[in-house]
């Protein structure tokens, strides 16, 4: 049994050492990390320049030049000898509830874990400015859920997507399963001036939560729960196929 760790922030992120430390004694352990923060990147791939690979800490820990997605891809395809058992992807620093998911390079990487055949985890913390971060807390509860993997397995075609409160442990106030939630439209793009005077423009931030009630990520978070979302590769909208079938028959005027 081996695991591979990633994670979207980068190899010096608090996250993933914290989520490091707490899994040592489980199984053997290998970081593959960007060199700097990506997240954001969604499902990306580097492929119109090399990717290079530099060793952090003995042959335990590597720093690549690419995004997450590159990171578990290039370690499960071909980077060492060996093979690995489960990818682990996180502690983000910061929700991935509802549409983040569709942005995330924390569980985009667990994503492309599965691509690849293995049984995947993403863990992020939802933390809050002025409280905590208690990656303590998020990596515990990784912990916990891959102990429960090991022992009782999935099916290999499940992602887990794990949100953990910003609180202490001892605060938690157990786990449920969710499904994904839904954010109001992003707040509007800020325009500002580089110290030229040249216009320039920040991402506005993500909306709240919009589809947040009983049942969803957004809804346990908030009252102190883990949220366990199974995620699924497949996007195909199935209700939707017949009737679709049937406006493509319809004749356009």
């Amino acid at each position: 049994m081996r695991i591979l760790l990633a994670n979207d922030d980068g190899y010096r992120a608090e996250g993933l050492r914290f989520l490091r430390e707490s899994l040592e004694g489980v199984a053997p352990l290998t970081v593959v990390a960007p060199d700097r923060n990506f997240s954001g990147a969604s499902h990306s791939l580097t492929l119109e320049v090399p990717l290079r690979v530099q060793r952090v800490d003995g042959t335990t820990w590597y720093v690549i030049n690419g995004t997450p997605t590159d990171c578990v891809h290039l370690a499960i395809t071909g980077l060492f000898d060996f093979e690995f058992d489960m990818v682990v992807s996180g502690v983000n620093d910061g929700a991935n509830l509802g549409d983040d998911v569709l942005y995330s390079g924390t569980v985009a990487a667990a994503i492309e874990g599965r691509f690849l055949g293995l049984p995947t985890v993403a863990v992020s913390l939802v933390a809050q400015a002025g409280i905590g971060p208690h990656f303590a807390t998020a990596a515990r509860v990784a912990r916990e859920l891959v102990l429960r993997l090991l022992a009782r397995p999935l099916h290999r075609s499940m992602i887990l997507n794990v949100n953990v409160p910003d609180i202490p442990y001892d605060q938690l106030q157990g786990f449920e399963v969710t499904r994904l939630g839904h954010r109001h439209q992003a707040k509007p793009a800020v325009r500002g001036l580089d110290p030229r005077g040249r216009e320039i423009y920040w991402v506005g931030a993500a909306g709240a939560g919009q589809d947040a009630g009983a049942g969803t990520d957004f809804h346990a978070v908030a009252n102190g729960f883990v949220s366990v979302t199974p995620l699924q590769v497949d996007l195909t909208r199935h209700a939707a196929l017949d009737s679709l079938r049937e406006w493509l028959r319809e004749p356009v005027a």
